[in-house]
């Protein structure tokens, strides 16, 4: 699908070139309507409250971190809640949480999910590989079917919240569940504070805009990094990008969370970061971004 059905250099009529609408039944950048044969598909009959998209322009932002900890955030709050990893190609998602080893297992034609904790379960394609070195090697009508199956077939349960945590750009995945996810809440967008991130992150935010999903907020990541050996704050990766770039657009901004060697470990280990307690400056930042996100997609 071209990033603008209705832009006007899909035009095929010189006249009109200028003033396209996308109105014009022969033209390619018609629009189509419900029953015309091209009609979107169906929202996903699952049921969930709201659906909160978690992206970013590009990779290497922490995207996942976020996803992770917004889901224990609220599942913490006593939410339902799903986390449907749709990073196809590059799972991680069950890593985070710590449960990488386990499997899925199906009960009366329905997929279970993982349970990681009485309100929150998960579905990623890592529980569907033989290993975590085997590659995801699909075109996009396989990953489009994936999703969707994702949804359907799933015995997500009655869900308050369920989280996608998507690839980076704006693909097919980030596509599909838009078309096909019922009640989307928004979008959180993740960038570091770099402006090569924020450049690209900033066509996630548009495409957001132009999918007419709301943007719930852009939060930086990796914001400064406070070394461990003489505790002075180094900017490695700049320190206010995330905000300008929330600001130039016009969307809101949740927060900064810091570049920390704890929240990497917490990572690896299968710990996310905002159930850890303490006087840790980075699990305060985390802690502030996150109530403020449940406080937003709850207002």
């Amino acid at each position: 699908m071209p990033e603008n059905a209705t832009h006007p250099d899909l035009c095929t009529d010189p006249q009109k070139k200028k003033t396209c609408s996308g109105e014009c039944a022969t033209c390619p950048s018609a629009k189509k309507e419900p029953g015309s044969g091209a009609a979107l598909p169906e929202r996903a009959a699952i049921d969930v409250r709201h659906v909160i998209l978690v992206l970013s322009g590009k990779g290497g932002v922490g995207k996942s971190t976020v996803a992770v900890n917004l889901a224990y955030a609220l599942s913490n709050h006593g939410y339902n809640t799903g986390l449907l990893d749709l990073d196809l190609h590059g799972p991680t998602i069950p890593k985070m949480l710590g449960v990488q080893d386990f499997r899925l297992q199906t009960i009366d034609n329905k997929i279970e999910p993982v349970r990681v904790s009485g309100t929150l379960a998960a579905i990623s394609m890592a529980f569907l590989l033989p290993d975590t070195s085997t590659p995801v090697i699909w075109r996009g009508p396989m990953k489009m079917s994936a999703i969707g199956q994702f949804l359907t077939d799933v015995n997500w349960g009655a869900l308050d919240y369920l989280v996608v945590d998507l690839p980076p750009g704006t693909g097919d995945e980030a596509l599909t569940i838009a078309q096909l996810a019922p009640n989307l809440r928004g979008a959180v967008i993740v960038t570091t504070p770099q402006e090569v991130a924020t450049l690209e992150t900033s066509k996630a935010v548009r495409f957001v805009e132009k999918l007419e999903i709301p943007v719930i907020g852009v939060i930086e990541n990796m914001s400064g990094m406070v070394c461990p050996h003489c505790h002075t704050e180094i900017d490695v990766f700049g320190k206010g990008g995330g905000k300008k770039m929330a600001d130039d657009l016009g969307v809101p901004f949740l927060g900064s969370i810091p570049l920390d060697i704890d929240m990497r470990q917490a990572a690896d280990e299968g710990r996310p970061f905002v159930i850890r307690r303490g006087d840790n400056p980075t699990w305060k930042a985390v802690n502030e971004v996150m109530e403020s996100l449940v406080n937003r997609v709850e207002s």
